[in-house]
This record gives C-alpha cells, structure tokens and sequence, in this order.
C-alpha cells in the first residue's frame, strides 16, 4: 500500500510542476525596440505615440503595449544602435501584427533647414508591418528597422513625404 501511496504523491506533485509550467508559459513579455540605416539628413524625427501588437488574423485582438511616447530621430539609431520603444505581458502565440499610431510632429532636418515630414493615414491608421512570427513563452523582442533611406520622398513641391519601410530584423 506505501509505494501505492508514494506513487501517487510524485505523480501529483509531477502533475503541480507542470501546471506550473503551463500557466508560465502562456504569457510572453514581449519588447519591441527600434532602427534605421544611414540616410543623409541631419534629423528624421518620427512622432509615435502608440505601439499596438495583434495576435488575430482579424481586427479584434489588438494590445496596446506600453509605449514610450515621443518624438524618435531615427539617425540616433544607426549602425547597430536600437532603442526600447514599447514592452509589455502579453498572451504566447502568434504575432500577425505591429502598428505604430504616430503624432503630427514628425519633421526631417536637411541643410540646417526643418521640414514637416507628412505622413499618409500615418497617424489615423498607424504605421503596419504584417508577419507570422510565433512568440516564444517568457521573453521575445523584435527589432523594427524603420529604413529611412527607402522610405522619405520630396515631391515636385518640396514637401517631404514619409511612406515607410518597415523590417523586421
């Protein structure tokens, strides 16, 4: 009767560790930090103001992350140097999408010379990047290369235009 009685005693405390495990493992504390390549300016300043994540294939999952609100010159981050934009707990699965919602204060320095950088629906719809990318449990990061390079335009009219290139790195 005794080894019946241990028996059941490892099997229960077996089955506690893995429940243990389980619950741990269904949250993931994601951070998001931010890039770019060299572009020639002086100053490419984006205004975020929220970083949300979705984990659904459709428009009912979203989370917003805590975000670090403010105004990023995208130059200060170059050649290897990123910054924490956004971090939060959230459920383990599949990320399908990041949105940046941007402010109005987005601007673009050349020659000693400040612009407005416009942004289309940037700050009604955010700024997408679609991806499959499955979360792992505890602890995930994402390193988002806003690529300036590819991604400002000057019109005929001298108005710079932000249409961002996004990567995931």
């Amino acid at each position: 009767m005794k080894p019946l009685r241990y028996l059941l005693a490892v099997a229960v405390v077996a089955g506690t560790i893995v429940a243990c495990n389980k619950d741990n493992d269904s949250t993931t504390d994601l951070r998001i930090r931010l890039t770019d390549n060299p572009y020639n300016a002086t100053e490419v300043n984006v205004d975020i103001q929220q970083v949300r994540v979705n984990l659904q294939d459709d428009s009912t999952g979203w989370i917003n992350l805590d975000t670090r609100a403010g105004i990023y010159n995208l130059l200060d981050f170059q050649n290897g140097i990123d910054t924490l934009i956004a971090q939060s707990t959230i459920p383990t699965g599949t990320l399908k999408e990041v949105r940046f919602v941007l402010g109005s204060q987005n601007s673009i320095m050349i020659d000693s010379v400040l612009y407005p950088l416009t942004i289309p629906s940037g700050s009604e719809s955010g700024l997408k990047i679609k991806l499959n990318k499955r979360l792992n449990a505890h602890l995930d990061s994402l390193v988002i290369d806003f690529d300036a390079a590819l991604s400002i335009f000057q019109e005929g009219t001298g108005d710079y235009k932000l249409k961002p290139v996004l990567k995931i790195k």
